[in-house]
């Protein structure tokens, strides 16, 4: 009995002693003491390492003897080092809190939603694409933002002139003019701009786009039916940031561009110049451009003052002048005759101020104004027929937030002016219009527990001759375990009506009648987006994270350009609906230095009227997005891209064929500088290879509906400077 007793206590001895040579933690996130699954402990100098399980727990066993340093590393967490002393006197479970990253956060700040909280906080749901990403689309196009947004999931882009390439953008299957696009949180690219913003807008001095997609005019009013894009400027930082971008192609294309931005005691400056020009390029041989001749001008300098900790302004001009000339090639080229006459052209200029005053009441609360004026001159001309005509627009707000740690509040008033002045050229009715809008809005998000987070909102407008009309939104946030959440959400519209649509934007307006107050009326909507998001990394080497989103819209009355007569186009208010619904998957898997992006989007767009339904044209049903890049940081950047479209109903009725696009890119960075090459569309995948573009003569063309590239293979590289 004594023997057993005594082996029995060595046993005993002996597996305490093994015990205390095993590492048992849990890892868990300092903010909300969550487990963290996938976390990688390691002890150095050894091989030993082991990852976090569900529950957050690591186990390590045979620790040699002696004092070990642990290291814990997670993305987007700081890493943290331990040393203990094996065997371990307490062989209790060690619990290990890892800190969020505040670089990582600090370049996720979303102004969009008018919150102060950060991304993972905000209910809304909300696209952000990088500075990052910026350069790499900013090698494949630095003149303008069309490749940026085009190659987003549920984000399609539609030429609207198949010869000058004017472009807007559709978001899940709605018209460009139910899209907002903001610089800085100010609506100046909107009405007689549109068609052409798209163009203007080069990406080298913005830091960030936001993209918000369903209703929105609860946050900026009317016209954000369909979502919007933010694009936010670079502000100016203590270190100098000088750079310039210079890029050429294949297409007879060349971009300058430069920025400057530093801050200094009280007051700091950015300043953006760009030169970008193009000569016509007519790659399928047909006698007419696929890239019109062009030349653009840009100039956006900013001044930012700091009075001191709590106050602060900043006050900025963008100006932008272009002239653009599309059409017979003869005739751009000066060899014009009586068969080869037709022509495109388009001069602008855009004018446009930004002023914002920021002052901090406390630690709780803020007060915000801000203005903008802006002019913008557009001059089209095709043979027999020119349209002329200038928009002027203002936009002031007052915005006062109150932020708790349980719950913000932010509510303000807002004027927004817009007037359209037509030049008198011919004896037809002008399209002059006058819309100015009041507005008061507010919003308040509340943390209901650790795992739900709500935001509401309410916003009243009253717009002249139309009336008032009332914006109620809401969303939610849903943190359903670590690495898993869901956003659910929903808001009313309205769009006031113009004449600025893509469909008489492939008529330059021609015989297009002029908005009538007293027949026409605001085009009203409701939608929902419901989604779900799940990121986890395994190991230190792989990382993956699935979004689906599911989206509903419904357009009530929607405005449509119908044939009233021979040579007149009216719009009007159809008796019917168009609705949109489809679903959107981004997928990221990444392992080590190479990150592959994997996007779906169906789209289900129609227009029920009269009850009949059709389906609403040029828009792709199914869409996929695929994306290679191999990057080592400060070194290389490769990248491999393919994007595929099904086929798409035309306004014609006839079905237009699907297509693929690919590319490839390569970067080679150095401290200072960097070269890159780019190969877009090396499959030489062009609409005129399916068939011709337009029926009639090339005197007299009547163009078809544009659902594919026209510009083929194009190749362009360049260099970037860092001084």
């Amino acid at each position: 009995m004594k023997k057993i007793l005594f082996m029995s206590f060595f046993m005993t001895l002996n597996l305490c002693v093994f015990a205390q040579n095993n590492l048992n933690a849990v890892i868990r996130n300092s903010e909300n003491k969550d487990p963290l699954i996938g976390v990688t402990a390691s002890i150095k100098g050894t091989s030993l390492a082991a990852t976090s399980n569900e529950n957050g727990q690591i186990i390590i066993v045979n620790v040699p003897d002696g004092v070990q340093e642990i290291h814990f590393s997670y993305v987007g967490f700081n890493e943290r080092i331990d040393t203990l002393e094996f065997p371990l006197k307490d062989t209790s479970v060690i619990e290990i809190l890892l800190k969020e990253s505040s670089e990582e956060l600090d370049e996720v700040v979303i102004s969009s939603t008018r919150s102060t909280r950060s991304i993972q906080n905000i209910p809304t749901r909300i696209e952000f694409i990088g500075s990052e990403e910026l350069g790499e689309k900013g090698n494949m196009k630095p003149g303008d933002i069309r490749m940026l947004l085009a190659e987003s999931t549920g984000i399609h882009v539609q030429t609207t002139s198949p010869t000058s390439a004017n472009a807007s953008i559709r978001i899940q299957g709605l018209d460009g003019r139910y899209t907002q696009i903001l610089k800085d949180g100010f609506p100046i690219f909107s009405g007689a701009s549109s068609g052409l913003g798209l163009l203007q807008i080069p990406p080298l001095d913005l830091k960030q786009v936001e993209v918000i997609k369903g209703s929105t005019s609860t946050l900026y009013g009317g016209g954000a039916i369909a979502g919007l894009v933010n694009l936010i400027s670079k502000t100016p930082t203590e270190e100098r940031d000088l750079r310039f971008h210079l890029n050429g192609t294949s297409g007879g294309g060349l971009d300058i561009n430069g920025f400057y931005g530093q801050k200094f005691k009280k007051i700091g400056t950015t300043i953006f110049a760009s030169h970008n020009r193009n000569g016509a390029y007519d790659p399928a041989k047909i006698g007419f451009s696929a890239i019109p001749k062009f030349e653009r001008f840009v100039l956006n300098p900013k001044l930012f003052v700091y009075f001191n900790d709590k106050t602060k302004m900043n006050f900025g001009v963008n100006t932008t002048i272009e002239n653009r000339l599309g059409g017979d090639m003869l005739y751009i080229k000066g060899n014009g005759d009586n068969t080869n006459q037709y022509f495109e052209e388009n001069k602008t200029q855009r004018y446009s101020t930004q002023f914002v005053f920021d002052h901090l009441i406390n630690e709780k609360s803020s007060f915000q104004i801000k203005n903008s004026v802006s002019y913008f001159n557009r001059n089209t001309t095709i043979p027999s027929y020119q349209f002329e005509g200038t928009q002027t627009a203002s936009f002031t707000e007052a915005n006062y937030t109150n932020s708790t740690e349980k719950s913000e509040w932010v509510a303000g008033v807002n004027i927004w002016t817009d007037n359209f002045k037509e030049k008198q050229i011919t004896a037809f009715p002008l399209r002059d219009y006058s819309q100015n809008t009041f507005g008061a809005f507010v919003q308040n998000s509340f943390k209901a527990t650790d795992w739900l987070q709500l935001e509401a909102g309410l916003r009243t407008d009253y717009v002249i001759d139309y009336g008032a009309v009332f914006l109620p939104r809401v969303s939610a946030l849903f943190k359903i375990a670590n690495g898993l959440t869901s956003r659910i959400g929903g808001g009313f519209g309205y769009k006031t009506p113009t004449i600025f649509t893509e469909e008489s934007e492939r008529l330059q307006y021609q015989n297009v009648m002029p908005i009538d107050d007293k027949t026409n009326k605001l085009e009203k909507s409701y939608g929902a987006n419901a989604d779900i998001n799940y990121r986890t990394y395994i190991g230190e080497d792989w990382s993956f994270s699935i979004n689906q989103l599911f989206f509903y819209t419904y357009l009530d009355n929607p405005l449509l350009l119908e044939n009233s007569s021979a040579n007149l186009y009216q719009f009007v208010n159809s008796p019917g609906y168009i609705h949109t619904k489809g679903t959107e998957t981004n997928i990221k898997i990444g392992y080590d230095d190479l990150k592959l992006f994997l996007g779906y989007t169906y789209t289900d767009a129609r227009l029920n009227q009269n009850g009949t339904t059709v389906e609403s044209p040029l828009t792709p049903k199914h869409r996929i997005n695929s994306i290679l890049m191999y990057e080592i940081e400060d070194k290389w950047k490769v990248g491999l891209e393919a994007y595929y479209f099904s086929p798409q109903k035309l306004n014609n009725g006839t079905t237009g064929e699907g297509y693929f696009i690919t590319g490839f890119m390569a970067e080679k960075i150095w401290e200072r500088f960097s070269l890159y090459i780019n190969f877009e569309n090396f499959l030489d995948t062009r609409q005129t290879r399916f068939g011709s573009i337009y029926t009639g003569t090339i005197t007299n063309p009547v163009f078809k509906d544009i659902y594919a590239p026209l510009d083929g293979f194009v190749i362009n590289g360049g260099i970037k400077f860092k001084l």
